[in-house]
């Protein structure tokens, strides 16, 4: 019975040690579901919090049900003294806070990105905007309506509509130098026709 008694000790004693990943995957799906939402990894992410958790709740359950038990039969090599439970556990516990690092990681540099961008659209309707105070004034009205489209890195076509609303004046902005260079594009057709459907 002493001997019954200390296995039941030592295998107690392990489950204590080893009850992380369950615990981590409710608190980190709540907190990668929120990450999501706050600090998005890329463009049209989960706007509210249910979607955003439902989408971390599949990744990490994708996590623990499939990449912790392959894991643990690496912690396992590195560390024969552990059962096989108690690896795959402690490895499970480590990817899933893995996968939060990976999200924040991975929401600041699409923040930056995204700050980048918006930095060079203001830059590319500032250039629009001094030409036409300086060179087009009739088009002082369209002002309030500049229209950037990116057509490549550092490259815009900002147009203004015309007085008569059917054209626009429109310039090819690069912003990749200080201040931004432009020509002014001869084609007259808005911004907004090329995103329409054809017919």
């Amino acid at each position: 019975m002493d001997g019954v008694q200390r296995v039941w000790h030592r295998r107690l004693r392990w489950r204590l040690r080893g009850a992380w990943m369950w615990p981590a995957f409710l608190v980190l799906t709540l907190v990668d579901g929120v990450l999501l939402v706050t600090l998005p990894p890329y463009e049209g992410g989960p706007p509210q919090l249910f979607p955003a958790v439902i989408l971390a709740l599949f990744v990490n359950l994708l996590t623990v049900a499939v990449v912790a038990p392959l894991t643990g039969m690496w912690v396992r090599r590195a560390r024969p003294d552990l059962p096989r439970m108690i690896a795959t556990d402690y490895a499970g516990a480590g990817l899933l806070l893995g996968v939060c690092a990976v999200l924040v990681a991975a929401g600041l540099a699409h923040r930056s990105a995204h700050a980048a961008e918006d930095a060079r659209q203001q830059a590319a309707a500032r250039t629009m905007h001094d030409y036409v105070i300086h060179s087009a004034p009739q088009y002082q009205a369209g002002l309030a309506h500049i229209d950037a489209l990116r057509l490549e890195p550092d490259r815009y076509r900002v147009c203004v509509p015309a007085p008569d609303g059917r054209r626009a004046l429109c310039l090819l902005v690069r912003t990749g130098q200080s201040p931004p260079g432009f020509t002014v594009d001869t084609d007259q057709e808005p911004n907004g026709s090329f995103h329409q459907p054809p017919g």
